[in-house]
């Protein structure tokens, strides 16, 4: 299921302003890893080769290889601070996962099935609600993406989060707050009559 992602990068000892600015004149982008109780590395990656990886939806849910000084660390992007205004990534998070430790992630919903859903048939009008939901799983169970039906959804309808199929061993966190936290993440309304 997992596409191997790696990333090089280079240990850096500057912080700062001034440092992270000579690094992107250099077409780097500083960085970090952290967590899993270990000490925090401060790196830096080649801004093209960061890029490149960022155009892919799935390197925004894989398990990702970072290799510093000969080391792999095991990853998940975790936050990214891109430039206002240009297409250049600012900054880079990585938090390390370990085998045994669950992680939370953001992950993309894919919409299948509108077009045969029968409230679309009929001329009904879908709203995505939500693009991506939250889930909490060990490393290997992560999925890339989760598959949302459409094909039984009659006019009006709704799709909540519980409704999701979600692979073994993931769950949405937020569920457990309780029923009003339930969001629909797509609804088929009826068209109303032109009057």
């Amino acid at each position: 299921m997992n596409i191997g992602f790696e990333l090089d990068a280079e240990p850096r000892a500057d912080v700062g302003k001034g440092a992270s600015r000579r690094l992107r004149r250099q077409n780097k982008v500083p960085g970090i890893i952290y967590g899993a109780d270990i000490e925090p590395v401060r790196i830096s990656v080649a801004h093209n080769a960061l890029l490149q990886h960022l155009e892919n939806e799935a390197f925004y849910t894989h398990i990702l290889t970072v290799n510093v000084d000969g080391k792999a660390e095991t990853v998940v992007l975790k936050d990214l601070q891109r430039h206002p205004a240009k297409p250049i990534v600012m900054h880079v998070d990585f938090q390390r996962v370990s085998d045994d430790r669950p992680l939370v992630k953001r992950i993309p919903l894919h919409f299948v099935n509108q077009s045969k859903a029968p409230g679309v048939k009929l001329g009904g009008e879908v709203s995505h609600n939500l693009g991506y939901v939250e889930v909490s799983c060990l490393p290997r169970d992560l999925p890339e993406y989760i598959e949302v039906d459409m094909s039984g959804m009659e006019a009006p309808s709704a799709l909540h989060m519980s409704d999701l199929k979600l692979p073994e061993g993931v769950t949405i966190p937020v569920l457990a707050l309780g029923a009003d936290h339930d969001m629909a993440v797509v609804q088929v309304h009826k068209v109303k009559p032109k009057e």
